[in-house]
């Protein structure tokens, strides 16, 4: 157990190399001696004798500044880089190969009895102040970035960032041992509302064009508005025009951007139609100062000629 430790500093701390780092190590590493001390402390608590494991954790929590609780599990080639100020708590379970840096906290919530705090799994990294709380489980080859708090099950292969911590799957990226890079990690919220800006800017982009598009306004009168809404749909449909339905007042207004070659056959269709009957049809140009654009679905083209915004009116009369 004593060798593993020491290789575990050995190949996750760049400052330690060689003999010379190997001796350093066994001489001056607070986390090292911090888990040899629980070491002597869980097998002491093992055996069931009272109160020496608890003086045993107290004096290795004088000596390094880490605290843990003597029945805590600690699995093989567990670092704990620096140690000071982390606090392992009594029902924590450590996986081996798993790297802790300084200001740790695996805590319990509440006085619950029972398992109250963490279960890290194999191959983790937790970051610098970072706190784990509660009985929780933290997958294996998972990163726990620096400050962050987690309250909720870390899934395998996954970084939990922020307060609380939100989780965010690395795929086809595994966090394989310890990493001293904390400043690359991602920040869901930050990337979440960059998403929402540039959907917003979208929105707005497609608002303004559509504005800039000559208008068709044609009012219809119908003596059934549910058999007139319905022959307008068929008549668009059957074109593959896009188009959006509004009822208010006892009116229905659908609007539609397409072409104008679409628009003469949408026209044609209305004025075979009986149940249809054109009361009025106005035109506005298009607006100054903004350039057209292209509002059709994907894939569809007018091929050079106008595109319209066509605003359909059914009233009963």
């Amino acid at each position: 157990m004593i060798v593993d430790r020491i290789k575990a500093a050995l190949e996750r701390d760049p400052a330690a190399r060689g003999f010379w780092g190997g001796l350093e190590i066994v001489l001056t590493y607070a986390g090292f001696h911090a888990l040899l001390l629980h070491d002597l402390a869980h097998l002491l608590h093992r055996l069931h004798i009272p109160l020496l494991p608890r003086i045993v954790s107290y004096f290795g929590r004088f000596l390094t500044g880490v605290e843990i609780h003597p029945a805590a599990k600690i699995g093989r080639n567990v670092f704990i880089d620096h140690g000071t100020g982390v606090v392992i708590g009594e029902t924590t379970e450590i996986g081996e190969g798993t790297t802790i840096f300084q200001g740790v906290t695996l805590g319990g919530t509440g006085k619950v009895s029972g398992k109250r705090h963490p279960t890290v799994g194999r191959n983790v990294v937790i970051g610098v102040g970072a706190a784990v709380l509660g009985g929780v489980t933290i997958g294996d080859d998972s990163y726990i970035g620096a400050g962050a708090v987690v309250l909720k099950d870390v899934p395998p292969n996954s970084t939990a960032v922020g307060v609380p911590a939100r989780t965010v799957r690395m795929e086809g990226r595994k966090v394989l041992g310890a990493t001293l890079d904390h400043t690359s990690l991602p920040d869901p919220v930050l990337e979440r509302l960059q998403a929402l800006q540039e959907e917003l800017e979208r929105a707005e982009e497609m608002m303004q064009a559509e504005a800039a598009l000559p208008h068709v306004l044609l009012a219809l009168s119908v003596a059934d508005s549910t058999r007139g809404r319905e022959r307008i749909e068929r008549i668009l449909a059957a074109r593959h025009v896009a188009y959006s339905v509004h009822e208010s007042d006892g009116s229905i207004r659908v609007a539609s951007t397409m072409c104008h070659r679409d628009y003469a056959g949408v026209r044609s269709e209305i004025d075979k139609a009986g149940e249809l009957t054109v009361t009025s049809e106005g035109s506005e140009p298009a607006g100054r100062g903004v350039e057209e654009r292209s509002l059709l679905q994907e894939g569809e083209h007018c091929d050079g000629g106008r595109i319209l915004k066509v605003v359909i009116i059914l009233g009963i009369g």
